[in-house]
């Protein structure tokens, strides 16, 4: 009788699923838009395909650091709950806040805006695409994904896997092509590979941070433990095959754009994969256009499959309102949360220009990383008792930190501009907001009405955690 009552989002994600969440999230439009801006930073060919490993070398560790989190604390929700359980709650508020209203719909909209990019341009050959029509495609893109993570979890696996397998062919193809030169003999970018590169902290940071967006998606995993099928074994194996599969993947991407062109060609390119593919495949350059946007899209499944899942834990820990800790009775899955993510998402595509400010939120997340770190340092030191399924030396969450720090600190540096103290009052200001609705819980009998009308219109039951 109390199986029937209790409502659980199910265990639906397998190691093939969890490595296509990675994978499949990591690789978006990032390998086609940044080579160009880490190879202009930096300077020279050799260094930056230093950074592009390096990149991957980090990202392997703080995922490493994150399946170790994720197995001490079973819990959904990424670094949302490890800071709620190492940091406390008004800390977890403060990065709920900043995520939610902004950061994540922001990066959705401009996701979605990239895939709409590859689909109209072969439309619009003579000029740019009106920017309504790109983003009129962007929200049809957004709210199909909606649909799909609506109605089930094992469907929005497959189009994951699916989209992952796309993607992986194309790049495939960009590899092979630069094999194929490379045999032919077109060393010349390869020679006096590291002349000219520039060694400072600011240009290796802002290098670092492009290739690093590339990567974004490194802990999705993490925000959906609770609907992973064994996840003290198969978080640290999805971990390692994903990371390890996409760095391969970016390395050869790399060395056969510039196989291909010459860096000057590399640098002035906006879309370096449709120019690769006009150098190489002649008219069949469209595929990569395709291939581009395939891969956006698979990219904008797997962060909506992890951002509805971050909403949806807040929730149910108080620090959003209890509808959004709902899941639907019969699909099981957390549609009130997705439903508000696609709503945020469209309100920020509508905004317009938002690129500018992703690039000031993005070293918010960082931060974010760094305080979580901080908490597995805190609990491998004063609670080394908790059962440990998989462990790392202490060693690689200090490093990741000092990472963290310098990544936070680089584009600071090297630019110090003001908005950077807006988006840190942004996130401050979210304490004015815990205060009063939060922790003295005001305005209560309002939202309890609205939270039944929502519960019978949506068909949504409280979840209870699935540990």
């Amino acid at each position: 009788m109390d199986e029937k009552k209790t409502l659980n989002l199910k265990r639906e994600v397998g190691l093939v699923g969890a490595v296509a969440l990675i994978a499949g999230t990591m690789i978006g439009s990032g390998i086609f838009m940044s080579p160009q801006t880490v190879l202009s930073t930096i300077g020279s060919t050799g260094a930056s395909l230093v950074v592009w490993a390096s990149c991957g070398v980090l990202a392997m560790m703080a995922s490493a650091c994150y399946a170790e989190l994720g197995t001490v604390i079973k819990e959904s929700g990424g670094e949302y709950i490890y800071i709620l359980r190492t940091s406390g709650p008004v800390v977890a508020f403060l990065l709920i806040f900043s995520s939610v209203l902004f950061v994540r719909p922001a990066g959705v909209a401009g996701i979605a805006l990239s895939f709409a990019q590859y689909v109209v341009v072969p439309f619009y050959s003579d000029c740019p695409p009106p920017v309504l029509v790109v983003k009129c495609v962007a929200a049809a893109a957004i709210l199909i994904l909606a649909t799909v993570n609506c109605l089930n979890v094992r469907f929005a696996m497959a189009v994951q896997v699916f989209f992952l397998v796309a993607k992986v062919l194309g790049l495939a193809v960009i590899i092979i092509g630069g094999v194929v030169m490379l045999i032919r003999g077109h060393t010349e970018s390869f020679e006096d590979s590291f002349e000219n590169t520039n060694v400072g902290i600011n240009p290796i940071g802002i290098a670092f941070y492009q290739g690093l967006w590339s990567y974004d998606g490194w802990n999705n995993l993490n925000y959906v433990t609770e609907e992973l099928k064994r996840p003290e074994v198969n978080l640290p194996r999805a971990v390692v095959i994903a990371i390890t599969l996409v760095t391969g993947l970016y390395l050869l991407v790399n060395v056969s754009y510039l196989t291909v062109m010459t860096p000057r060609e590399l640098m002035s390119s906006s879309a370096v994969a449709v120019t690769w593919g006009n150098k190489v495949l002649g008219s069949w350059g469209w595929v990569m256009s395709v291939a581009a946007a395939l891969s956006a899209f698979g990219s904008l499944n797997g962060t909506f499959f992890s951002g509805g899942r971050v909403c949806f834990v807040a929730a149910r820990e108080g620090h959003m309102p209890d509808i959004l800790a709902m899941a639907h009775v019969h699909r099981l899955t957390p549609s009130p949360a997705l439903i508000f993510t696609t709503l945020i998402s469209l309100v920020v595509l509508a905004i317009g220009d938002f690129q500018s400010i992703v690039n000031f939120f993005s070293f918010t997340a960082w931060i974010f990383y760094g305080i979580t770190l901080s908490g597995l340092i805190y609990l491998k030191i004063k609670k080394p008792e908790l059962p440990r399924p998989y462990k790392v030396p202490i060693l690689l969450p200090i490093l990741v930190l000092i990472a963290a720090v310098f990544l936070v600190l680089a584009p600071i540096i090297d630019d110090p501009q003001i908005e950077y103290l807006y988006v840190t009052l942004f996130i401050l200001s979210g304490a004015i907001i815990y205060v009063p609705f939060i922790h003295y819980k005001l305005c209560p009998g309002l939202l309890t009405k609205l939270t039944v009308f929502m519960q019978l219109f949506l068909e949504v039951a409280p979840a209870e955690k699935n540990l």
